[in-house]
Formats: C-alpha cells, structure tokens, sequence
C-alpha cells in the first residue's frame, strides 16, 4: 500500500506502563512483527502512552499519516456496557483517517486502554506490604495524637488520604494502593470514632464519610501510580534520547574507525547494559574481536563458543541479524547485527542475550545508533578518499605545472646556447674576440642557471622524499655568508650587496653547503626582481638564543595578495623584471625546505621605506673552548 500510494511506512508500537508485564510469547511475537516490518523496510517508530487509540491518532496527525492499517478480530462488544474497541475508539478520534482493518483471529479482545487497573499481578511484594503497614501505623498513631489535641476529624481524614498517597508513591503497582485505601476507612472507623475497637458508629453520617473516604482514596492512588509510570517512562526515554545526542557528538570527534567503533559499543552498553562484542571489517573480512563487559566485569565468556563467531560470519556475509531469537544460529548467546549502510558492511557487533531480550524500544534505539556508527565510518571513508582525491590532484597540478613551466621556460637558455654555438661553429673565424668573449660568457650564463636549475630540482625532491642527508657539523655563519656570495649570479655585479655582522660569535649546528644554497637563492632572489643599482643588504646577528640572517632590498617590493604565495612551488610572480621570465619559483620553496630540516624558520617582511627582507633562524651553538 505505501509503494503504491507512493507513501512512507511506519511501523508504531505504543509502550503502555504495563508493557512490562507482557508474557513470554506476547513479547516473542512483538519481536517477530518488528523484524517483520524492518524486513518490508519500514521505519519503526515507539511512543509512550497508556491511552492507546488517543496515541495513535496524535502521532498520525504529528506525522501527516493519511492511512492506519490494523491486525484486529471480528470481535464486538458483548454488551452495551462494554468499552468500545480499539477500532471504534480510533475510528471517533481521529475520524479523518482512512483505516484499514485486517481481520486476525489470534488477536486479543482486550487493548489496553489505561483504564483497567488490575491489569497486572495482583499480589504485592513483602517488601510493599511491610511498607503500606508501617504507613498505616504511623498514620494511626499520629491520629491518636490529633484526637488527645482535639483537632477536628476531618483533619484525621485527610491524614489519612496523605497515608494513601505516600503508599502509592512507595510502592509498585495499584494493589497496595487499593489495600492502602481500604484499610486506612478501617483503621480511622476502629481506632479514632466511637465506640473505639469496634466497626460500629454512632452517627449516620460516617457511613457517607466512610464512602466517600474509600473512594477519595482509591482515585487518589489510581492518579498517583499513573503518574509514577509516566514519569518513569518519561525518565527512560529521556535516558535513551540523551544516549543517542551523545553518540552523535561522540561520533563526529573520533578520529579513526576504531573510535568510533569504540564509541558506538560503549553507547550501546550503556542503553542495553549487556555485554558486547565488535568484529570490525578488514580487507573483506572480519578481523580480531574486542569484547567490552559491563561494569568492566569479565565474567563467563559467551562470545568463546563456535556458533557465535559463525553466527557473526553469517551476518557479515547476509547483512542481516543473527543469533539468539533469529532463525539463523538460534542456539547462539548473542544477537548479531551488521554494521552497514549502502555502501556496504563495516563490522559486526554481538550483543549478549543469555539473560533476556530485547524489548521494542530497546530494539528501535540500538538500529538508530548502529546506524549513526556506520554513517560515520562512511563518512570517514569518503572524507580520506577525498583527502586522497585532493592529493592526487594537487601532485598532478603540480607535475602539470612543472612540465609546462620547464617546457616554456627552458626553452629559452637552449635556445640560446644552441644558438650560440652554432654561430661560434660557422662563424668563429670571421668573429672578433669581443664578440667571442661576448657569446662564451652568454653560453656559460645559461649553462650556469640550467645547472643551478638541476640542483635546485634535485635538492628540494630528496627533502621532500626525506632522502637528503644532513652533513651536520658547527659552522660561523658569516663565513657560510662569505663563501655563498662568491656563488651568486654574475648579474649580481649591477647590484650594490653589503654584509653586516656583529661583534659576536655566530655559531650554527648545520649542513654548510645547504645553509650556503639558501643563501645564494635569496641574493639570487633579490637580483631577479630588483632594478639594476638597487642595494642589497646581507646583516646576521643573534636574538633569543637563534642565529638570524636578514637579506634585504630596497625593490619595488610584494604586494600583500602575494606574500602567502611566494614560498610555494612555481609561483613567480607577476614581476617581469631583470631575469625574472627564467625563474621556475623553486628558490624560496627549497630555502623553507631546508631551514625546516634543520629546525629553523623562514619569514617575509616590507622593508622600509620601501622593498623586502627574507630573513630566517637558526638555533645557536654553544662555543666550546678547549684548552
């Protein structure tokens, strides 16, 4: 009917306070119609109530429920004093329903309606009884009290009534209350009216009083043990509605699968107080259990026995339950279910059942958090496979840029040296030797950059693929300086480059050759993208236990839209000044490269009044003298 009127389907179960008391088979077949509906893919659905029709109608006006199927027998009233039936009841409170109606001749006469009061045991504990006595009797006593005070008899009256519902409160059930009631108009009829020690009373009218005593009180305890099972259903439900916020906060935080597998047993323990087992998914297959006890009490192993983890097999295999009260493995302990979504099963858990079942709302409340758990691990999933995805695709960028950088702009210094060395071929002896000269050092320079280029490309993979072996050993960093400035670019000599240093021993722990690259890349830096003239000004000194070198420049400068740009890979900027058109963006990506192998830190700031200062950190060196 819901597919063909193209409508949900909802299964509901109306838990009434004395849906604890059902018997064996009632809640055996209770279990087999929900499994039934979760089979036909219906979404199951608990509310609490002792008005059965009245719960039925508001959930289907909350839910905009058009249509109500019902499993009922052709039975009808059997006199005109009988209650109307669940359809008849249905039928005048929610007379806008179409309600369908399935004759069942197993079905039970009776429906529950919260109106019946000795609808379960009648006989109370000894505990209740001794506690209804103690009430009564203390009631008495102070009546006595109130008599010897002269305090009028409808004080002792309501004495009484207050005895009644301190009875309801304390114990369970109706029957105490009733008893409660009855005795009590016996107890003030004997002890407290004349003639005292006898039924008997002198005036007429306590016959009325007495009536209406009796049923004061049985109203009263009926009223109380009501709100005491509604309260206590509304304590449950609330329990298990705090049960599943906490699990879905408690899954959005874990951080692996194993978390939230974690995550999803211990929410479950903590609803069901059973033990669990979980038999996550891995490679295919179902991987080693983790079993969590309640209470954190390793008792008798239930989980050990053969058919369970064959039962757990099963379930993997089948996506569905299997275990105790199933058709599948039903001599198991546990009860088995899949944890799964569309995409697939990624785990089992084992819920222990040795003691007794499920109930219904149990049932609904542990497929919302299987469910949460599997969504999660879904999720998780698609998040690494995107993550997966993005890296992927960034190291295909990154392979696209380069080939296309290194296809455009080597072309450029081949070009020339194969240029030049075919004029030197074919006409180096009609050539003077300025002209010569001028066409070596040209091929020299772009020889220079191509292999600066290599080292540059070669350095900064094996950082990054951690094969780059440190050669660590102290070093003065204003000879590293030194030394590095004979390397610089032969264009340097159009600039104007100084160093500063100061009266103290700079002494790093690094590899010099690597510090001297990076600082061979930032003058190189500075002379691509500065005019010719500018000044470069090399300064090291010591701050905070760090050895710091500044490189700076009175250029034009970087923008602020591109300081967050300049240390990745192939950026080169918008800049086409000097030498700039033959970058790849290599330099500053290798120079934070290995200043962070060796522990140190690479900034950019605006120089003043005008250009940039690279500066970087390393730790210093204690100076050891030995004598």
């Amino acid at each position: 009917m819901a597919k063909a009127f193209g409508g949900t389907f909802t299964a509901l179960y109306v838990r009434t306070p004395d849906s604890d008391q059902m018997g064996k088979e009632d809640c055996r077949r209770l279990q087999q119609h929900i499994r039934m509906a979760e089979q036909a893919g219906a979404d199951i659905s608990t509310i609490y109530g002792d008005d059965i029709p009245q719960q039925i109608a508001e959930f289907a006006r909350i839910s905009g429920i058009t249509k109500i199927v019902l499993g009922r027998s052709s039975v009808h009233r059997r006199h005109f004093w009988s209650g109307p039936s669940l359809t008849e009841k249905l039928t005048m409170t929610a007379p806008n329903l179409d309600i369908y109606i399935i004759p069942d001749a197993s079905a039970e006469n009776g429906y529950g309606s919260g109106r019946k009061l000795f609808t379960r045991a009648l006989l109370p504990s000894v505990r209740d009884l001794l506690i209804t006595a103690g009430i009564l009797s203390c009631i008495t006593l102070i009546g006595f009290f109130f008599l010897q005070l002269d305090f009028a008899r409808y004080n002792i009256i309501m004495l009484y009534m207050l005895g009644v519902l301190f009875t309801a409160l304390c114990t369970s059930g109706y029957t105490c209350g009733v008893l409660g009631s009855i005795a009590s108009v016996a107890l003030y009829n004997f002890f407290l009216t004349e003639p005292r020690l006898t039924f008997h009373a002198y005036d007429p009218g306590y016959q009325v009083t007495f009536a209406l005593m009796l049923t004061s009180a049985i109203i009263t305890c009926t009223l109380t043990t009501r709100l005491k099972d509604h309260a206590k259903m509304s304590a449950q439900a609330a329990f298990r509605t705090k049960i599943l916020f906490d699990t879905n906060q408690l899954l959005q935080r874990a951080k692996s699968e194993e978390e939230i597998l974690s995550q999803t047993a211990s929410q479950l323990m903590k609803l069901l107080n059973r033990s669990l087992i979980v038999y996550p998914e891995q490679n295919g297959d179902l991987g080693s259990e983790q079993i969590f006890w309640v209470d954190g009490k390793t008792v008798q192993n239930i989980f050990s026995a053969p058919e369970e983890r064959d039962a757990a097999n099963w379930t993997f295999a089948n996506k569905k339950r299997s275990g105790a009260g199933t058709d599948s493995y039903p001599d198991a302990k546990g009860l088995y279910l899949a944890l799964r979504t569309g995409g697939g099963v990624f785990g089992v858990i084992g819920i222990d059942l040795s003691e007794k079942p499920l109930d219904a709302f149990e049932n609904s409340v542990l497929l919302s958090i299987l469910g949460e758990g599997a969504l999660a691990i879904e999720n998780r999933r698609n998040a690494l496979e995107k993550e997966q995805a993005a890296l992927q695709a960034r190291n295909e960028e990154l392979r696209a840029n380069l080939l296309r950088t290194i296809s455009h702009d080597l072309r450029t210094p081949l070009t020339s040296i194969s240029g030049n060395a075919s004029n030197l071929l074919s006409n180096g002896e009609t050539l003077d030797t300025e002209t010569r000269n001028k066409i070596c050092t040209d091929i020299f320079d772009d020889a220079q950059w191509l292999i600066g280029l290599v080292e540059n490309l070669l350095s900064i993979t094996r950082i990054e693929d951690g094969r780059m072996n440190l050669q660590i050993s102290p070093q003065l960093m204003d000879e590293m300086i030194e030394e590095a400035l004979h390397h610089v670019n032969r264009k340097s000599c159009e600039h104007t480059i100084t160093t500063q240093y100061g009266d103290e021993i700079l002494l790093v722990n690094v590899d010099a050759r690597l510090i001297m690259q990076v600082v061979v890349n930032l003058v190189d830096n500075a002379v691509k993208y500065t005019p010719v003239g500018s000044v470069i000004q090399i300064s090291a000194y010591r701050k905070d236990h760090q050895v710091v070198v500044d490189v700076a420049d009175n250029g034009p400068g970087i923008p602020d839209r591109a300081k967050a740009q300049v240390f990745e890979m192939f950026y080169t900027g918008q800049s086409r000044i000097a030498d700039s058109h033959r970058s790849l963006g290599l330099g500053l990506p290798l120079c934070r490269a290995i200043l962070t192998a060796h522990g140190g830190t690479l900034t950019l700031r605006d120089n003043v009044p005008n250009g940039s200062v690279f500066s970087f950190a390393l730790p210093q060196s204690e100076v050891n003298i030995h004598e």
